[in-house]
């Protein structure tokens, strides 16, 4: 072979290298369009999965560097919360039942101290005992300037908070919480610019994508775990429904996780550790990052979240539905309820109307709807598009202040509905029309409806949630709020209460249980 036929061979096998080698690179840095060759083969008619499975399979990542660069913006919080009990009654540490939170959050690790009068006398019989109890949780550096995000649940109700940063503990201020997404923003003076993560973008998030988990549970201070985004748009009834839109990822997420960064593999934050499910394996969610995104203004700026806010309750439409309606798909809001004295009332919204666009922005799902009208803010003015009776309908729409616990926090103001007994923990309230459709309560049914639950409730240990309606006490009717509270207030110390209680569903579903708690 001759010399320039040598040399034209060898530049052709290096530049064949070249691409084969470059292939292999975008493949395993994922820089391929996702999708597309799948996309192709089903246009084509290949409907096999399995094949079209086989096309695309990639090479086990390694986390090391990952792990490696993420960790020093990682941090441990410890809150710490002095409570009030009434003596003989048990304190955050006693013994009962497993708190509820936990099940789905991990333990507080609490460690309960009771602490001395201030002039050293013992107390009397009936004086409050003060207790301190401890939580920890997870957390991130997202600027230099020390801005921490974490769950609101990690921090909610703490006396003081104390963030670990590589050897240090720093005090740390809470700048706002936004109990209705679980988030918090804190910040730390470290007298230095610290290390941070950079927030992504959780809707480009694919499912069976690799992601990190980083925290500290059980104290176990940056563990690293990982796996894959198992689903999204998950929604547990851990929170307010209406904001619930949850990774789930089978990344282990163990006690002490929350608040922690859910991480992909480009260094970002595509969510945060929030939840698990105690009672199965490898079952974790996380408060998308672009829900974080959209509030952190709001809380670096004023401490809370205001929300716009229209008063309806509406679902995602179905296939049989939209054909109800006369609807050629299932995009758009069905309205369920009309809450009274609302926006949505003032601007004649009817039940069984769908909303299917709000702006000129097309709505696929109540997602839609919710976010675009909770992110307008008070006082803005929304046009809806509603289908009503095989016609399209405009109506302008003036939002208000959306109720929830932000608002109640700032003006000193209880959720809707009272409660004369305080030790019960709860907010209840007679049923109305209003109530009875948007917690499908039928007519025939008498009982008072729970607005709120607290945490420290001893009913949250029973599963008492808001829209349970309580239509016994011991046996006896329960008509209205008067006689809840008679026959309450009237209970023996020390004895036994059995609540009959029952949760409504679609269809004259109900589930009823007692819930058992003891007077005082």
């Amino acid at each position: 072979m001759s010399t320039p036929s040598k040399r034209n061979l060898a530049t052709f096998l290096l530049v064949l290298g070249a691409v084969v080698f470059g292939m292999v690179l975008a493949g395993g840095l994922q820089l391929t369009v996702p999708g597309s060759a799948a996309d192709q083969d089903s246009a084509n008619g290949n409907l096999s999965a399995t094949r079209l499975a086989s096309e695309h399979l990639t090479t086990l990542p390694s986390f090391a560097d990952l792990a490696q660069a993420v960790d020093p913006a990682v941090v441990s919080i410890q809150a710490a919360t002095i409570e009030k009990s009434q003596a003989g009654r048990r304190g955050p540490g006693g013994q009962g039942g497993q708190d509820p939170f936990e099940f789905f959050f991990g333990p507080r690790n609490r460690r309960p101290q009771q602490q001395p009068d201030g002039d050293g006398g013992e107390e009397g019989p009936g004086q409050p005992e003060e207790f301190r109890s401890d939580a920890g949780g997870s957390g991130f550096v997202i600027s230099p300037d020390g801005l921490v995000v974490t769950n609101f649940h990690v921090v909610e109700g703490a006396t003081s908070v104390k963030v670990h940063l590589g050897d240090r503990d720093y005090t740390a201020e809470v700048k706002g919480t936004d109990k209705a997404t679980d988030i918090a923003l804190l910040k730390i003076n470290a007298g230095r610019p610290l290390r941070y993560l950079e927030l992504g973008d959780s809707e480009s998030v694919r499912v069976g994508d690799w992601v990190m988990v980083v925290g500290n549970p059980l104290n176990l201070d940056k563990t690293v775990t990982t796996g894959v985004v198992s689903a999204k748009g998950r929604s547990i009834g851990i929170s307010d429904a209406s904001f619930e839109n949850f990774i789930q990822t089978d990344a282990a997420i163990n006690f002490g996780n929350s608040g922690g960064p859910l991480i992909n593999m480009q260094g970002q934050v595509v969510a945060i550790a929030t939840a698990i499910n105690w009672g199965a394996e490898n079952i974790g969610f996380a408060v998308p990052v672009n829900t974080v995104k959209e509030i952190l203004p709001q809380l670096r700026d004023k401490g809370r979240v205001s929300r716009g806010y229209l008063g309806i309750g509406i679902r995602n439409l179905d296939f049989t539905q939209a054909q109800a309606w006369g609807l050629p798909n299932t995009d758009g809001a069905l309205v369920q309820s009309v809450e009274d004295d609302t926006p949505a009332q003032d601007a004649g919204i009817e039940h069984g109307d769908v909303i299917l666009s709000v702006d000129g922005r097309k709505i696929k799902t109540t997602r839609d709807l919710i976010g675009y009208v909770s992110a307008k803010g008070p006082s803005a003015t929304v046009t809806l598009d509603v289908w009503r009776d095989g016609k399209m309908v405009k109506k302008q729409v003036k939002l208000r202040e959306r109720p929830g616990q932000n608002e109640e926090e700032a003006t000193d103001r209880k959720p809707e509905g009272g409660s004369g007994i305080d030790w019960l923990g709860i907010q209840y309230q007679d049923l109305n029309n209003s109530l009875r459709g948007a917690q499908n309560v039928p007519e025939d049914v008498e009982g008072v409806i729970v607005t709120n639950v607290t945490p420290t409730s001893p009913l949250y240990d029973q599963f008492v949630r808001p829209g349970s309606v309580i239509t016994e006490v011991n046996g006896q009717p329960v008509r209205n709020v008067a006689d809840f509270e008679k026959t309450i207030k009237s209970a023996k110390s020390g004895s036994y209460l059995r609540l009959y209680t029952v949760v409504f569903g679609p269809r004259d579903q109900r589930q009823p249980f007692f819930a058992v708690i003891q007077a005082p």
